[in-house]
Order: structure tokens, then sequence, then C-alpha cells
């Protein structure tokens, strides 16, 4: 006789030929129901599996990988509370990526031999990618942290690497004449500008762009989460801004779709605004250079670090000041030494003024 069962539930029969019911539901223990379906205490057994009680959650075994190995350890670490706890799962695509390539080639090897030399070499291997040498180095502080944690090691000999020093100033940070030069090739009402002037006017990623609609806008400001740290900002809307997001249609739920009617992936989005630069002969800028430009300009027109940091969302003077680097020096050179003399002017010292 057919019959329909709660979910999780299935009949099998036994090596008796007997049928019986069980629970099988993934992450938890299989439960062989001892009351008959459809009674009272079917019901209640039922609704102890579903809460734990007696089909209790299972942890995956660990693979089986020599003790003390770091395969071992890696396997170890992604179980860790300070792996669990890492809540941007692309930050957790990015850290294992990276262990994985470095698991592949030195798995097998035992981590209480590790030296400081051996990871030295393994890092000075890669001085022709020295950005991908420094997060390597990164990842593996806090992996041999985690073995010191465990006990395994008294040291981290990740520690006492050297990290390459990067030469430049990375992304080319878009200048007063460049961005002219993109809105002359891109006018008011394309999908180019409406792009460069959000990401110009405030100073953030292009992951959190591309997020962006008037579900955001509260109050004359765009409230935005930023995807790589977490933190909101609020940042004003100019009336420069303003005048592009009027051409926005109505009921587009994000500023920016592609021609799908779809939002942009940050990848996507990088590529199709890199396109729109070399349409407006501009192959030396991108996307990221116009936050450096909104750094460079808050920079300019004064603002102190803190802040220049409620705009574009950076925690800390080191990091914003690096994006404000391209300010001009000269001009805020003359402005500051301007201040200075007006102030002295208007207060003047009796003691010294004739000296």
């Amino acid at each position: 006789m057919s019959r329909t069962l709660p979910r999780y539930v299935t009949e099998f029969a036994d090596r008796h030929g007997k049928y019986r019911l069980r629970f099988r539901r993934k992450g938890q223990a299989t439960h062989y129901f001892r009351a008959s379906f459809g009674s009272d205490e079917f019901w209640q057994e039922y609704a102890a599996c579903l809460k734990g009680e007696l089909a209790p959650k299972v942890q995956p075994s660990l693979p089986r990988f020599p003790v003390g190995s770091i395969d071992d350890l890696c396997e170890r670490f992604y179980r860790s509370p300070g792996w669990q706890g890492m809540t941007k799962e692309s930050s957790r695509r990015t850290y294992r990526s990276i262990i994985e390539r470095f698991r592949k080639a030195h798995g097998s090897k035992r981590v209480a031999t590790v030296k400081v030399e051996h990871l030295d070499a393994i890092l000075g291997k890669m001085r022709s990618t020295p950005a991908a040498a420094n997060n390597l180095r990164k990842v593996l502080k806090r992996l041999f942290a985690y073995a010191v944690k465990l006990g395994w090691r008294r040291d981290n000999p990740a520690e006492l690497t050297d990290a390459f020093k990067i030469e430049g100033s990375g992304f080319h940070a878009w200048t007063e004449a460049e961005i002219e030069q993109f809105q002359a090739h891109h006018p008011i009402g394309s999908k180019a500008r409406l792009a460069m002037e959000l990401m110009l006017w405030t100073g953030q990623r292009r992951s959190d762009i591309i997020q962006l609609g008037r579900q955001h806008v509260e109050a004359g400001r765009i409230r935005i989460r930023q995807t790589k740290t977490g933190a909101v900002v609020l940042v004003p809307i100019s009336p420069q801004l303003q005048r592009v997001l009027d051409r926005v249609p109505a009921g587009q739920l994000c500023f920016l779709e592609t021609e799908f009617g779809r939002p942009f992936t940050s990848a996507g989005f990088g590529n199709w605004f890199r396109d729109r630069c070399d349409e407006a002969g501009l192959p030396q800028c991108s996307a990221h250079g116009l936050r450096k430009a909104m750094s460079r300009r808050l920079a300019e027109s004064g603002a102190t670090h803190m802040q220049g940091k409620a705009v574009t969302g950076h925690k800390t003077d080191r990091e914003y000041s690096r994006y404000a680097a391209s300010a001009d020096q000269v001009a805020m050179a003359d402005e500051a030494v301007a201040n200075v003399s007006a102030k002295f002017v208007a207060n003047p010292d009796k003691s010294t003024e004739n000296r």
C-alpha cells in the first residue's frame, strides 16, 4: 500500500525482508524508527530527529593524511574557528586557492621540520610575481600560527621571512584631464558615463558599485555596505552625480545593468569598463583608478584623513594615504603656507614682528 512519507524518511527492506523506516539527512546520523508509521510515537521520533536529538549532527571525517603533515595541518585549519569565523566567502576562496597551491607542492612534508630558509626559498622563486609571493607569505603566517596553537611547533617560521618590496603605486590614479577626456567621449545618458561618475563620486570599489540602486539612496546619500570589509558608509550624492542618476530608467533594480538587464559581476564589469576606457583613448586608466582619483580630490580639497576615510571606507591612515598619494603637492603646500601666513598676519606677535 503506497503512502506519503515525510521529508528525509525512506522505507527499505532489511535482510529479513521486513520493511522498515529510517531518517536520513545530510550532516546527521541515520535513525531507524521504532514506532509504526502515523502513530503519535512515530511523529515524536520524527520531531526529535529534526531537532538533532535522535539523529545528532556528525562532523565530516578528516581525510587520512599523515599526522603532522602540511596536508593534515591544512585540513585542520579549514575546520578551525579562525577559518570558520572568516565572514567573507570571497576571502575564504582566495585563501583556499593560495593554500591549495602550496599544499599541492609541499603537502607531504612534516610541519615540524619546516625551516625559515625553506620558506624563504619557496618565496624567492616567486620574485617575478612579488604581490603573489607576499600573499602566500601572509597566508603561511596564519597557517603556521595555527600549527603553534596545536602544539606542533614552538615558533612560526613564516614570521621571520622577508616580504618583497612592491615597486610603483599600483593602479593609475586618474588625472583631471583624463576625467574630462572620458566625459567628452561618453556623454551624460550613456552607461559608461554613469559608471564613471558613480565610481568617482562615491570613491568605492567596483564590487560595491555594481550592487547599487535606488533602494540604497537615503536622504540624499547612498548607503553602501562594502563587500570587502563589511563596513557601512553613507556618501552624500553630489550635484554632478545626481545629474547622471536622474537619467537612470525608473524601475531599474541596479543603476548599472548588462545589456541583458541583469546585474554585472565584478569581473564582467571590470572587463566592460576596460573597453570603455580604451574607447576614450585612456588605456592607462581603470575602474579602480577612479577610487584613487576621489582620494586625491579629497586630499587636495583639504579633507582630513578622518574625513577622507569616511568617504572611501579605508580602515587606516596608511591605506588612505597610499590612495591619496597622487594629490598635487605644490598646490597643497601653497594652500597650507598661505593659511599659516594668514593666521600670523591676523594675529601678529608684537615681540617678533620687527625682528
